[in-house]
């Protein structure tokens, strides 16, 4: 059983510089267990959605499901020039705006990451902003998905005027499965590559690097220099690895699994995300408690701390008040050391 998720996305009106949904059609006409290569496969189909959180609630339960996950993706993205992170543009998306109604990047990264390696594929279709593009130049990995996901992709310069960019790359691939040849993604890749290429001389193809030595045995440099260097999604990808390692070989209620949420949680802070943070301080406080640590272990103390110091700094007042109560609930357990840590919580979520 495989599962495929389409996701086309672009801003309505002016802002629109791909026809990404244009795609969609195509896409839908290859039978789904052509799409992931099994006897049967579930399709998730999204157009043009207006929320980063219902794409994301998508992109999760499908990262949840077992066996192999393909992803095809077609879309603009924009830079969050205040961190220097690519985001995908969605229905509602301005440059404004674009921290709170985009999809950023690294949360393709963070939810992928985590699923078991070989079994995800992503193939993307994007134009990019001028800012973008010349990230893309300087940081030619800044698109990456960390060591799991399998990552095929043409990117191409945002039409300054005149009609929107259409996804063809996509769109070739869709050719190719319709065509009933069942063959491998990286021929695919290379054939819609060699088919868009003389349209497009200006783009980027993305392919997976060759194979390189094997990583050192303490991964948590690495992870904090990838997140040092602006490289957020490759560093969330990696913990995620991390924290699938540990989960089947420790379980979900030991030491090792809870060390790597509280990795991510600070990766997230990292990023600038303080609502992801915060949930997953929340969650790994809840499960150092559940480990029978005490309420007044240091440990636990400062997981509920940190959730809690993330919380005051969401602008997003949805989603704070959707942590609210749980944090509420949280810091009656485990009050900490901070005198009147609980009563000035308790009366910001009212």
């Amino acid at each position: 059983m495989g599962t495929a998720l389409l996701l086309a996305a672009a801003p309505a009106g002016r802002g629109r510089a791909m026809d990404a949904a244009s795609v969609l059609p195509a896409l839908a006409a290859v039978p789904p267990a052509v799409l992931t290569g099994t006897t049967t496969a579930t399709v998730v189909e999204l157009a043009d959605p207006l929320d980063p959180q219902t794409v994301l609630t998508r992109l999760r339960a499908a990262a949840a499901s077992p066996g192999p996950l393909v992803v095809c993706l077609a879309g603009q993205l924009h830079l969050d020039r205040r961190q220097e992170l690519p985001h995908l543009a969605l229905a509602r998306t301005t440059q404004a705006t674009l921290r709170y109604t985009a999809l950023p990047w690294h949360w393709l990264a963070g939810e992928l990451g985590a699923r078991p390696h070989g079994t995800t594929t992503v193939v993307a279709d994007l134009v990019a902003d001028p800012d973008v593009w010349q990230r893309l130049a300087a940081v030619p990995e800044l698109l990456q998905l960390g060591p799991g996901p399998v990552l095929y992709g043409r990117v191409t310069p945002a039409p300054r005027r005149g009609e929107p960019a259409t996804p063809d790359y996509l769109r070739a691939w869709a050719e190719l499965w319709r065509s009933g040849a069942r063959l491998p993604h990286a021929t695919l890749h290379a054939e819609a590559a060699a088919g868009t290429a003389p349209a497009t001389a200006e783009s980027r193809f993305l392919a997976p690097a060759p194979p390189t030595a094997a990583a050192p045995q303490d991964p948590h440099p690495a992870i904090l220099a990838a997140a040092m260097a602006g490289r957020h999604g490759e560093a969330a990808a990696v913990a995620a690895a991390w924290e699938h390692e540990a989960l089947r070989r420790h379980g979900p209620h030991s030491a090792e699994a809870v060390h790597w949420t509280e990795v991510r949680a600070d990766l997230a802070r990292l990023a600038g995300e303080p609502a992801r943070s915060c949930e997953l301080w929340i969650a790994a406080a809840e499960a150092r408690l559940a480990l029978l640590q005490r309420p007044d272990d240091p440990d636990v103390e400062g997981a509920v701390d940190r959730a809690h110091h993330q919380w005051e700094q969401i602008v997003d007042p949805a989603r704070a008040r959707a942590l609210g109560p749980t944090l509420v609930a949280l810091r009656r357990h485990v009050p900490g050391r901070q005198p009147g840590a609980l009563a000035a919580l308790t009366r910001r979520v009212g």
